[in-house]
């Protein structure tokens, strides 16, 4: 009788164990990285994707412990649903990049709760619930940007802004941007709109700009999309008088016009997608025990790419 009631004991206190998650690994015995992103709606995103594929396939073929789930989502109802199915599947770690914070942040919550690390990258949520946010310098994007443009103009001329989204990514660029070219009382703001990181908005804005402004000598288009809309609009005016547009991001198409010495585009910033790839790499470190930093954010610096460097930020075989 004391057998049966010691058996009985110990496969209850099995199926506790279970219960409490301790059992997780009981079925192929990997490390299990889920990857949430955005679809490839437009470039920049697109080699999000790009290099969150790439980053499964190293990863996986490097350790056989790893295994790595890519998601994508057209909009956040679908991202939440998409989360949700692969909380199911008991995923260790959720390297996240939202569509928006604020419908995110609930079900971040809630896999934080199950124990799942969690790895923000670029866009942040309504509530610092991640253990780790990657993201770009934003400040230093526009910074940087400013500093190269108004060297390059010998601290003259007539400029115009090509903002993106109304968001902070875009706030912290902008102000960044205005401030630096507060030294400079040799360059005039004509004007700031904004262009929603689009080539197609970029391209019509731009062709507003050149029938208001007879002269122009540099445009900031913020974002390597909206660059090669304006750059569309201006090859097609048929007008010679900018002397530089400059984008930012790291485009492959805007890096080889830099690394073939366009006399347009003498320069480019980096805002890298491969930020999703760094968040995967962190987080596996992290659940092996390893962790690669003690703190609650890594910032990817934003490097200036000029022709001499341009061929070590230029993927060719990328979507961007």
């Amino acid at each position: 009788m004391k057998f049966f009631r010691m058996t009985a004991a110990l496969a209850c206190a099995a199926a506790l164990f279970a219960a409490a998650g301790c059992g997780k690994k009981q079925d192929d015995g990997k490390i299990k990285v889920a990857i949430s992103i955005p679809s490839a709606d437009h470039g920049w995103t697109g080699g999000v994707v790009w290099w969150a594929e790439q980053v499964k396939r190293e990863m996986e073929a490097k350790d056989p412990d790893v295994k790595v789930l890519i998601s994508t989502a057209r909009d956040s109802a679908e991202q939440v649903s998409k989360i949700e199915n692969m909380l199911v599947q008991d995923v260790d770690a959720l390297v996240l990049l939202p569509q928006e914070p604020a419908p995110l942040t609930g079900i971040c919550e809630q896999a934080v709760k199950k124990g799942v690390y969690l790895v923000v990258v670029d866009r942040g949520l309504t509530k610092e619930v991640q253990n780790l946010t990657i993201a770009g310098d934003n400040a230093g994007f526009g910074r940087t940007c400013a500093e190269e443009m108004a060297k390059q103009l010998g601290g003259k001329g007539d400029i115009l802004i090509m903002e993106g989204i109304p968001c902070e990514v875009n706030t912290l660029r902008v102000d960044a941007f205005r401030e630096v070219m507060k030294k400079y009382p040799g360059i005039r703001i004509l004007e700031s709109q904004t262009s929603y990181w689009s080539t197609e908005k970029g391209l019509k804005l731009m062709e507003n700009f050149l029938q208001k402004y007879p002269k122009i000598d540099a445009v900031w288009a913020g974002d390597d999309d909206v660059l090669l809309g304006a750059l569309k609009a201006y090859e097609e005016s048929g007008r010679r008088d900018i002397k530089l547009m400059i984008g930012g991001g790291g485009a492959k198409s805007v890096v080889k016009k830099v690394l073939d010495r366009d006399p347009l585009v003498t320069f480019n910033v980096t805002y890298p997608p491969r930020m999703i790839a760094y968040g995967v790499e962190y987080a596996v470190a992290h659940l092996k025990g390893k962790p690669k930093t003690g703190e609650k954010r890594v910032t990817i610096p934003a490097d200036v790419i000029t022709p001499k460097n341009a061929k070590f930020f230029y993927y060719p075989n990328s979507i961007y």
